[in-house]
């Protein structure tokens, strides 16, 4: 039971929690609208107007090395991606740096992320787009490839993980992956 003395106290408490309610919701109100007025940050120009790009292997780390040479080639992130971007057809591939609007930078790194137990091992395809004018990096992407012990299981994950990185360049090259001889994520 609440006392006549209880009562202005329980009527400030309401009143706080009702105006901490319309504080709250006109916050969100205007983080939603704010968030609607900002646009995206443009994409360096060269990656959409691009004719011809050369693909650099920079290889694959420490980690990694041993693991793709049981998988059966140090270079299969390199073929794959090579071979993925090739059959997309946006872009003609060319032998030299020279002779071509982009560098293609492919590498296989495998980080270790520490854990509660130890560390886990994640490996991952990361490329880097280059300007070959200015030799200034662009863009950088990354894709996990999923481990496997088994080698078929494997050369699938790393097959998925090179077409969704090349999905990713679909993307940001203005080729939607769906419309654009990809599957789309």
């Amino acid at each position: 039971m609440i006392s006549t003395l209880d009562k202005p106290m329980l009527n400030i408490v309401k009143l706080g929690i009702v105006c901490t309610l319309i504080l709250v919701g006109s916050t969100a109100r205007l983080r939603a609208q704010e968030t609607k007025g900002v646009t995206a940050a443009p994409i360096p120009a060269q990656i959409s107007t691009a004719k011809t790009v050369f693909i650099s292997n920079t290889g694959v780390d420490i980690n990694s090395l041993e693991a793709m040479k049981r998988a059966g080639d140090r270079n299969q992130a390199y073929d794959e991606f090579y071979r993925a971007v090739k059959d997309w057809g946006r872009y003609r591939l060319v032998g030299a740096p020279a002779e071509a609007d982009l560098v293609f930078e492919i590498r296989f790194i495998t980080p270790m992320i520490p854990n509660g137990n130890g560390v886990n091992y994640e490996p991952q395809i990361l490329l880097t787009i280059l300007d070959t004018k200015t030799h200034f990096p662009l863009w950088a992407l990354v894709e996990p490839v999923q481990g496997a012990f088994r080698k078929a299981t494997w050369e699938k994950n790393l097959k998925d993980g090179v077409t969704n990185l090349v999905n990713d360049v679909k993307e940001l090259s203005g080729a939607h992956p769906s419309t654009a001889n990809g599957s789309g994520r």
